[in-house]
């Protein structure tokens, strides 16, 4: 009976897995906080030089749809609350010291993920003459979320590694 054709319909079929998927990426992140921090764990994100996507798909994260600080996670104002420092963009010449001392204000234990291509060392920037490049040049990377961007979905699956990571390790 419905007349509408298949490439409007598919993208419901899409949206509907994605849902389940990220009702399952939610109960995984809540049961892995829980049992390795016992808390919430604090972010803060170090823009270094991106192009902004990166930082779009991070305030996504808190919108109504995927709701990530319900499940503990929150973003905090300075390094000196966090937990975790995620670092987005090739590391500018110009950021090198800043970055440095985000990451020693940073109580330990610290943890350090690297959000994009441009901060893994793979993006467009990689060659350019004002830049370092990765963000593992300057400091520890504990984690990579490659993605130009990383979609939400991609974010919290690079999280849950982090927090498995930190659970096998202990601290």
């Amino acid at each position: 009976m419905n007349n509408l054709p298949s490439q409007i319909i598919a993208p419901k079929a899409k949206k509907n897995r994605d849902d389940e998927e990220l009702k399952r990426l939610h109960l995984e992140l809540k049961r892995s906080i829980s049992s390795v921090f016992g808390r919430s764990i604090a972010l803060r994100e170090v823009d270094t030089g991106s192009d902004g996507s990166p930082e779009i798909e991070l305030v996504n994260l808190t919108n109504p749809y995927y709701d990530i600080e319900q499940y503990g996670i929150t973003f905090v104002a300075s390094p000196r609350h966090a937990d975790v420092l995620i670092v987005t963009g090739p590391v500018t010449c110009n950021m090198i010291t800043p970055l440095r001392k985000a990451y020693e204000a940073t109580p330990s234990p610290k943890w350090v993920i690297a959000l994009g291509d441009d901060a893994c060392g793979s993006g467009i920037f990689k060659d350019s003459y004002a830049v370092i490049g990765s963000v593992d040049k300057v400091i520890p990377v504990d984690v990579k979320i490659p993605g130009d961007p990383p979609t939400p979905i991609e974010i919290i699956k690079g999280l849950l590694k982090l927090i498995r990571k930190i659970g096998k390790e202990g601290y």
